[in-house]
């Protein structure tokens, strides 16, 4: 049992909360479900499919994916810019076990809500 504990106390070196950390934030999901939705995405089309986003988060958001391999950028040489995003195959290997939580969550999330409810009291 202690040598389970020991390998997940180094957070930094922890693949699980690591890989999670980079994606499970407020945004990430959702922008991996779109694109797999869309197939290709410009910038402006995901800053008005995803409701409260404001660009400079949503740049953020997708440079994270970028960098973690989970989503191609592609810039054409056009005036004006023209900028499109897709997932990546790392980025749709990942969408099955995202769809699974989001069925998970939508089944749960009645009862989440009532337990939340009784531990307020």
């Amino acid at each position: 049992m202690e040598n389970n504990l020991e390998k997940y106390a180094d957070v930094t070196n922890c693949p699980v909360r690591n890989v999670l950390d980079r994606f499970g934030d407020k945004w990430s999901t959702l922008v991996l479900l779109l694109l797999d939705e869309a197939a290709v995405m410009r910038f402006n089309e995901l800053h008005k499919a995803i409701n409260g986003i404001s660009q400079k988060m949503l740049a953020v958001t997708l440079k994270s994916l970028e960098a973690d391999g989970l989503i191609i950028r592609t810039q054409y040489p056009e005036i004006p810019p023209r900028v499109e995003y897709k997932l990546s195959t790392r980025g749709a290997s990942l969408l099955p076990h995202i769809q699974n939580l989001v069925q998970w969550a939508n089944t749960n999330f009645g009862a989440i809500e009532e337990s939340r409810a009784l531990y307020k009291r």
